[in-house]
């Protein structure tokens, strides 16, 4: 069984608060930050290679088993808070909610640090400048640090669509054509009920 890429719950927020208490305690914002990195590099491995990810999540294999693995694949490859962290929740049999407990850690580190992710979505890549400006505007608007994350979606005609956690903002041309099509469908329906109408009852 893979991984499983839910959604952060109380439990997860819970294990996410205690590592971000241990990393502030051990070093400040950098050891924040850099836990957060190696969270998300060991996710990315998983989710490249399912052997690890079904090492992490199985049922099938003993927490203490899984222990002394953990300490062989890690053990130099990430700092000892986040490999002691994991054995944590190993021992807790939750190993396999990493992934929301990993979501929940970066929102709270974004909260903390007054920052929020956007993702930017583009027909074409966008360009330096163009991000920066995007970046600043937001900052402006939403008065905090913005980190954007560039994507390129070629199915779009040209525009701009922006996540914001899970809200959408969709400037692109595809959706304004679909609301102008939809507009004079709409207009085009009501026009033809009131020349029925008009025939219906012509007084």
């Amino acid at each position: 069984m893979p991984l499983i890429e839910n959604q952060p719950d109380a439990l997860a927020r819970t294990y996410a608060r205690s590592l971000y208490e241990l990393a502030e305690a051990a070093g400040g914002r950098t050891q924040v930050e850099s836990c957060l990195a190696e969270l998300e590099d060991i996710l990315e491995v998983a989710r490249g290679d399912a052997r690890f990810s079904e090492f992490l999540s199985s049922r099938s294999i003993g927490a203490s088993q899984r222990a002394a693995s953990l300490e062989k694949i890690l053990k130099g490859r990430c700092s000892d808070l986040v490999l002691r962290f994991l054995q944590v929740v190993n021992k807790k049999g939750r190993l396999g909610v990493l992934p929301a407990i990993a979501a929940a850690f970066d929102s709270l580190v974004q909260e903390q640090f007054g920052r929020v992710e956007v993702d930017v979505f583009t027909a074409q890549p966008a360009t330096p400048e163009s991000l920066r400006d995007l970046k600043d505007r937001l900052a402006r608007a939403l008065g905090k640090e913005v980190v954007v994350h560039p994507y390129t979606e070629r199915a779009m005609i040209g525009g701009v669509k922006i996540r914001l956690g899970d809200q959408l903002v969709d400037a692109s041309v595809a959706t304004r054509l679909r609301g102008l099509k939809d507009q004079l469908d709409n207009r085009g329906a009501a026009s033809l009920r009131a020349r029925i109408g008009r025939i219906i009852d012509p007084g």
